[in-house]
Order: structure tokens, then C-alpha cells, then sequence
């Protein structure tokens, strides 16, 4: 059986912020494989849903999702509520993250 690959082992993935569409997109060879989706209240951005599709599961995808748009969100200087489960999760694992919460 194969393990779940880590976000290193996992496919080449690019990130994109859709500022239109209140979401960070994640593309694997130019094919859309998930996205977390955001709301802006103020100064603060609420992480409400992240979704990887199933051809893509186990691969590590959300983690690169969750790094990515934590990354924008810190350059931009701004504050994160991770309503969405897997976020709140990913930021307990990665404490280095826990700052932007707030």
C-alpha cells in the first residue's frame, strides 16, 4: 500500500490568489486540483473551506494550499481566522503559522 506523499514529495503545484473569486487556487499541470475559499471582514481574513479534488488526494495538495495562502496573507500583513477545520489543524502542526491567528 502506498503512504500519503508529504507536501515535498507531492506534485508540482502552483498557487494562485483569485481575489475575484475569494479563493487561493491550486493547479497541477495547468488542471485546477483545489482551493481554499476566504471571506475578508475588515482587516482580517476568514479561512472558511479548503477542498482538494479526489484525483488529487493524499498528494499533499491542501498543505500546499494552506502554506501558500498563509504566506500571501503574512506578506500582506494580515490577520487569519481559520474557521475551516483543515486550516485550524494545519496551523496547530505548523506552530510557526500561529501568529497570524487573531
Amino acid at each position: 500500500m502506498d503512504e500519503p506523499r508529504s507536501e515535498e514529495q507531492g506534485p508540482q503545484v502552483t498557487v494562485t490568489r483569485d481575489e475575484p473569486g475569494s479563493r487561493y487556487v491550486a493547479t497541477v499541470e495547468g488542471q485546477v486540483a483545489g482551493a481554499v475559499v476566504y471571506r475578508t471582514e475588515g482587516d482580517r481574513v476568514i479561512l472558511v473551506h479548503t477542498e482538494v479534488d479526489d484525483a488529487y488526494g493524499g498528494q499533499g495538495i491542501g498543505g500546499q494550499l494552506a502554506r501558500a495562502a498563509l504566506d500571501d496573507l503574512r506578506r500582506r500583513g494580515q490577520r487569519v481566522d481559520p474557521q475551516c477545520p483543515f486550516i485550524a489543524e494545519w496551523i496547530g502542526r505548523h506552530p510557526a503559522y500561529a501568529d497570524l491567528v487573531g
